[in-house]
């Protein structure tokens, strides 16, 4: 994911929230507008408790605990001051912090670095959309439709470079992570 090329003409990027106020918009925009990658994958839906996931999704720190124990993934997510410090486990660390909280959707701005073993390390921000739809389904569960969106910007003007040639892969990618990311919601709820 993040050896991406400019945003590709036609991809679908996610969408920041009408109500989001607009300091916080103007926060995240040099991000948003000269991000590297940009995408949006909807999850399978599942079935959980509506104010179990959304408390998943305010409380990530007490998230990563849940997805630990039941080995749905690997990364760490604990209190920092201004936020939440993360370690994914495959060599992807930062802080992020959740800027918007509104009915059926989170958004996060994230800052970090991927250390690979043999290379310099990659840094950059990215800011994550998580919305869902909750439709109720009866013994107090909802079927919960999610989606994950990204925008990605490296602060390397080499790897933009040589993320131009990766374009279609990296969209994959991205894709993928969404995809895990929303399964990851699913059993951890």
């Amino acid at each position: 994911m993040l050896l991406a090329g400019p945003v590709a003409a036609g991809s679908r990027a996610p969408e920041l929230p009408p109500g989001m106020p607009a300091a916080t918009r103007a926060r995240l925009e040099p991000v948003t507008e000269l991000a590297s990658l940009a995408t949006q994958v909807e999850g399978q839906p599942f079935q959980a408790r509506r104010d179990l996931f959304e408390y998943l999704l305010d409380h990530p720190d007490f998230a990563t605990h849940v997805t630990r124990v039941v080995r749905a993934a690997r990364y760490r997510i604990w209190s920092v001051p201004g936020g939440f410090g993360i370690d994914d486990g495959w060599g992807t660390v930062g802080t992020f912090e959740i800027v918007y909280v509104a009915p059926g959707i989170r958004v996060m701005h994230a800052k970090g670095e991927y250390q690979p073993r043999v290379l310099p390390d990659i840094q950059g921000e990215a800011i994550v959309t998580i919305s869902y739809a909750a439709t109720p389904a009866g013994e107090g569960k909802s079927t919960i439709a999610a989606a994950v969106g990204s925008y990605v910007k490296l602060d390397s003007a080499i790897l933009r470079a040589v993320g131009m040639l990766a374009t279609s892969v990296a969209q994959a990618k991205a894709r993928k992570e969404g995809v895990r990311l929303v399964k990851t919601f699913a059993r951890a709820a």
